[in-house]
């Protein structure tokens, strides 16, 4: 499996200078918050979604360098991400993430909250100075977005009736958004087509699809150490993912342990055995892998660079976690 940080060599030098950037962005004025956003910058993570702006910038920019707007827009995509983990976090009461502390766990929920507040704040103001309206119009929908599909996630909750197309749109709106919506702005502030600015769109909404159901297949298929979480922990929060809706064809029995919400000793562990003797986790892969593949479609229509090589590669990356 090729490592995410290889994979963004073309762009190495720019995360840098995110990594450095984003620390200041947050400021001093607010002790115990900046406190917050350095626990969380300094985590570390892959730094995906930044990455996938910072290439599209410079795939979309042959003839001269990305601009400051374009290190900008990488810049509030990870705030926007870093601050709706923080508020999925309190949300899911989740003490580790990626094996390090959550804020909510250190700093409390009240601290945590406002956190995610403020840097979802942070990243209104900045974005508002780019002075692009389409851009910023593409942003703003992304924070509605997320709270939209953390909405829809709480209300389906153990329902055994949830059809994969409802999943789809929910993942779209808690992860895909995100990576489609920011990989449009970035050819929108290269002035591409609004053609090229569409393709850029599928690209990034195929890949953030794609993404996420290779997590959601990981919820049964790795090991605590590797989640940071015991496995099956969507499931016994009622998060019915991929593998579990392809299951369910299979498996009439999944249906009365999930509506029962596993309150019997032994029941969630019985819904995993039913899980995993389905096609359901194979099935979830071909969905994953035709949403990769959807994506290398639209990304193979810019001109040739190293950098839309690099995108192409992510596709593949993204599948490859499951190696």
């Amino acid at each position: 499996m090729t490592p995410a940080t290889s994979l963004f060599s073309p762009v190495e030098a720019d995360l840098h200078i995110l990594a450095d950037n984003l620390k200041q962005l947050v400021g001093n004025d607010h002790p115990i918050l900046s406190l917050a956003a350095e626990h969380l910058f300094g985590a570390g993570g892959k730094r995906i979604r930044p990455a996938i702006v910072l290439l599209v910038s410079r795939a979309t920019m042959l003839s001269s360098d990305i601009t400051p707007r374009h290190r900008r827009l990488a810049e509030i995509t990870e705030m926007i991400h870093t601050a709706s983990l923080v508020h999925d976090d309190v949300v899911d009461e989740s003490e580790k993430r990626r094996g390090v502390s959550t804020v909510h766990s250190i700093f409390g929920n009240r601290v945590a909250i406002l956190a995610g507040d403020f840097l979802f704040a942070q990243a209104s103001w900045y974005l508002a100075n780019l002075n692009n309206l389409d851009v910023v119009k593409l942003l703003s929908e992304v924070i509605m977005d997320l709270a939209t599909g953390e909405i829809q996630q709480g209300m389906n909750r153990f329902q055994a009736s949830m059809s994969i197309d409802t999943y789809l749109t929910k993942t779209y709106y808690k992860t895909a958004t995100l990576f489609a919506n920011s990989s449009k702005a970035a050819g929108i502030l290269s002035e591409v087509s609004p053609e090229t600015a569409e393709n850029l769109y599928e690209y990034g909404r195929h890949l953030g699809l794609a993404f996420q159901i290779v997590d959601d297949i990981f919820d049964f298929t790795s090991s605590t150490d590797i989640l940071g979480k015991p496995a099956g922990s969507d499931l016994k929060d009622g998060h019915l993912t991929a593998p579990v809706i392809y299951a369910l064809e299979e498996k009439p029995e999944l249906k009365t342990l999930i509506e029962q919400k596993f309150e019997q000793a032994g029941d969630l562990e019985q819904a995993l055995i039913l899980i995993e003797d389905s096609k359901g986790i194979q099935r979830s892969r071909d969905l994953a892998a035709k949403h990769a593949k959807l994506a290398v479609e639209h990304i193979e229509k810019l001109p040739s660079s190293q950098n839309r090589q690099t995108l192409i590669e992510m596709a593949d990356y993204v599948l490859s976690r499951l190696n």
